[in-house]
């Protein structure tokens, strides 16, 4: 009967997967072999057209977490096709070495040096100091007189306060107009476009990329007016400062517009290096200190250590001042400890070959574009004991910092393309952290236990929590 051939559907369904798999395993094989023996980075199967994106969604791990995953089969070095575009992920310290320590083109030097050296350094940083401890203090006192207060837009808030100063000078008139714009750059740039992975297809141009870009092209108008502005102001200040005897050299504009002849920084360039400020300059560290109150909420061991020492090296003082951070040894470990295991943008900013080069036997081809997934090098239990675990004691005694140079701790990156700011971020997180556990106890509510606490993460240009930071 009909019936009694029922049971073999599923061995018949078994035997044609088995086969069909053994010829996509083939060819992967055979692809993965380049001309003179080089072979190409392993990674899964892929489909027609879409290539690897099948495999980015199954689940509900975000981006950084599944490409975790997929390094665990196939490799600390894996190739992935991401709809047009060929991709390498690189998910270990010893490949992190070779790809992060590649020469820049010459305006990323450029760029990068005038950031580093003139702008958010350490000698900068210290000239900004009463700026963060003014601005500090404002945010102490709001805190005060507030029994309900949503930490994340507060700290936001703060960080925009702090970027405005160092930028401009003072608070200027045009903020609450322009930082509005902002937000809205953050949460274009972070979302997900297939346009940037199918490029060619003038279809997807049409129907999705028009409105995106006409959207982008409106607000990044209306943020450049409001630039431009500031900056026609500024020079028309500027001659009588400089007749005067006087130098314009006390924030960040004026510094960009001195400058603009000596090292050729025409004003286009002063207005994207200003942008970029806000669009990372704000957002990067006050997630980290959000992060950092999280964990220290979920491990009320660590909270009383550190609230007991920041209290111990400022008793009677009454503030908090960023003079003496350097003192709170057991904060700085928290702090190395919450990047560890929160680095803001866990995939490093990616790299693109613009030739077909040849890394320990692994041929990348032209155009291949890499990421460094710092979250997982950050999480690597080949050098990290427990890694899920939140534990600031792993760095005592320990010569690992954040300067890029212990590649198996890459909270802000290494080589050309570690982050600039990374001084002035690192000052106003400390900062920050010291006060808000030295004013202030945190507790968790209503009898929450630890465990329960939410440490869902939001994907975007940084990785946020999911849902914001509320005390009741």
């Amino acid at each position: 009967m009909a019936s009694d051939y029922y049971f073999l559907i599923p061995i018949s369904v078994a035997i044609i997967i088995t086969i069909v798999s053994v010829i996509i395993r083939k060819r992967t094989l055979a692809s993965s072999k380049a001309a003179g023996g080089e072979r190409t980075p392993p990674g899964p199967w892929k489909l027609p057209i879409i290539g690897n994106l099948h495999q980015l969604a199954i689940g509900s791990s975000l981006p950084h977490r599944r490409l975790a995953e997929l390094a665990q089969q196939y490799g600390p070095l894996m190739q992935l096709q991401l709809g047009e575009i060929p991709t390498v992920i690189v998910s270990s310290a010893e490949w992190a070495k070779e790809f992060m320590q590649a020469h820049d083109g010459p305006y990323w030097t450029k760029m990068r040096k005038i950031v580093a050296m003139e702008l958010l350094g350490a000698r900068r940083t210290k000239l900004l100091r009463p700026i963060m401890e003014q601005e500090m203090a404002k945010l102490v006192g709001l805190i005060n007189t507030k029994p309900t207060i949503n930490l994340t837009e507060m700290m936001l808030s703060f960080g925009n306060s702090i970027t405005c100063r160092a930028a401009f000078g003072k608070i200027q008139k045009q903020e609450e107009v322009f930082l509005p714009f902002i937000k809205q750059f953050m949460k274009m740039l972070g979302g997900f476009s297939l346009v940037d992975l199918f490029p060619s297809s003038n279809l997807l141009r049409l129907l999705v990329a028009n409105a995106a870009e006409r959207k982008l092209k409106k607000v990044h108008s209306a943020a450049d007016a409001i630039m431009e502005t500031i900056i026609n102001d500024r020079l028309a200040k500027r001659s009588s400062t400089v007749a005067a005897g006087g130098n314009d050299d006390e924030d960040l504009l004026g510094v960009l517009l001195n400058l603009k002849d000596t090292d050729d920084l025409g004003f286009t360039e002063i207005k994207a290096v200003i942008l970029d400020m806000f669009l990372a300059g704000s957002d990067t560290w006050t997630i980290t200190v959000e992060w950092a109150m999280s964990e220290l909420m979920k491990h009320p061991r660590v909270m009383e250590k550190a609230q007991r020492e920041v209290r111990k090296v400022f008793n009677g003082k009454g503030v908090v001042d960023e003079a003496s951070i350097d003192r709170l040894q057991y904060l700085q470990l928290v702090l190395k400890e919450t990047l560890r295991l929160h680095p803001p943008g866990p995939l490093a900013i990616p790299r693109e070959s613009k030739e077909t080069i040849v890394v320990n036997g692994y041929k990348i081809p032209a155009k291949t574009r890499v990421f460094v997934n710092l979250w997982a090098i950050n999480r690597d239990p080949h050098h990290w004991a427990q890694p899920e675990v939140f534990e600031p004691e792993r760095f005592l005694n320990s010569s690992v910092d954040f300067r890029g140079t212990d590649f198996h701790y890459l909270p802000f990156g290494a080589g050309r393309r570690m982050c600039p700011g990374m001084h002035y971020g690192l000052a106003l997180a400390y900062l920050s952290l010291a006060n808000l556990i030295y004013h202030f106890d945190w507790k968790l509510p209503h009898q929450m236990k630890p465990e329960d606490l939410d440490m869902r993460e939001r994907f975007g240009i940084e990785v946020k929590r999911q849902n914001n930071l509320i005390r009741a």
